[in-house]
């Protein structure tokens, strides 16, 4: 039954981790909060989760520790801190997008703590988290599949099982190439139309029912034409996972040249506008256009 798990959700103060608690304990389940800074998971407190002061102290007793956080030092190390208060065969759902190598090193650790690591990155931003609408990439041992899936149909959509350990996290890599390649597109080509004295409406006129015709590359071209990058996924998140890309490209010697422009654009617009939209990365291209 639902009610009868007990979830610490570690990084329940970001954008994905607080919705996704949320939605956790909506679903019925005892979510154990901690955040590093905790003010950002205390409004979790009004849906009956619970918010804790360490890693260690929140994942007392939880049957499950979910980790949503930046990159995979920041999920290593608050891991290793939520051990000391875990019990032996906790199951960890590690949600978070941290690349082969950062899911290599989850595997070492998890079996040097007696944990049951199951790799469960998501595809989504703020507002599927919102909603419950996610789709899950579980990776992991086979027999978790049925106790893990009131946590998965709280926060996603749809669950996808691909694999062991690691197979997760190479579908959420190919499928971020993708992502990140659109809106990249898109924001060259808003920038090309704008500085041809094309408008960008026509662009989608012109492509309207056809195959081209891309509701994502809509969405962001959109935010882009609006100036609007109020942050759904940040620019800063999108250029450290282009790089994760591109670290699994150099691992499995892949030449993705198109890929490695891409990364190196994302990479200079989040210097300056990382807590932006990633459509923000259009303000690289065209400075001179950024008001409208």
């Amino acid at each position: 039954m639902t009610e009868e798990l007990s979830v610490a959700v570690l990084g329940a103060g970001s954008t994905m981790g607080r919705a996704m608690a949320r939605n956790i304990a909506r679903a019925g389940m005892r979510v154990r909060a901690w955040n590093r800074t905790a003010d950002k998971a205390r409004p979790l407190e009004d849906d009956g989760a619970g918010v804790f002061d360490s890693p260690a102290e929140a994942a007392q007793g939880a049957e499950v520790i979910l980790t949503m956080l930046s990159d995979a030092d920041a999920v290593l190390d608050v891991i290793a801190e939520a051990a000391a208060g875990a019990g032996d065969g906790t199951v960890w759902l590690q949600m978070s997008t941290i690349g082969e190598a950062g899911t290599d090193r989850c595997v070492e650790l998890a079996g040097r703590h007696g944990l049951r690591l199951v790799d469960s990155p998501v595809l989504g931003t703020r507002q599927p988290a919102e909603e419950g609408k996610l789709v899950v990439l579980a990776s992991g041992p086979d027999e978790l599949r049925e106790r893990m899936q009131p946590i998965f149909d709280a926060v996603g959509q749809k669950t996808m099982w691909v694999g062991q350990a690691g197979a997760g996290t190479r579908l959420k890599i190919v499928t971020n190439s993708w992502v990140l390649a659109v809106v990249e597109a898109a924001a060259e080509m808003i920038g090309l139309a704008e500085g041809l004295n094309v408008d960008p409406r026509l662009i989608f006129e012109a492509i309207e029912g056809g195959p081209l015709d891309l509701p994502y590359l809509r969405l962001k071209a959109k935010a882009i034409t609006e100036r609007n990058f109020d942050p759904s996924f940040r620019l800063g998140l999108a250029a450290k996972d282009a790089g994760l890309i591109e670290e699994s490209a150099r691992r499995h010697e892949i030449d993705l040249p198109l890929f490695a422009t891409i990364r190196r654009r994302l990479q200079e617009g989040a210097r300056e506008h990382g807590d932006e939209d990633l459509s923000a990365t259009y303000l690289t291209i065209a400075p001179s256009r950024h008001a409208i």
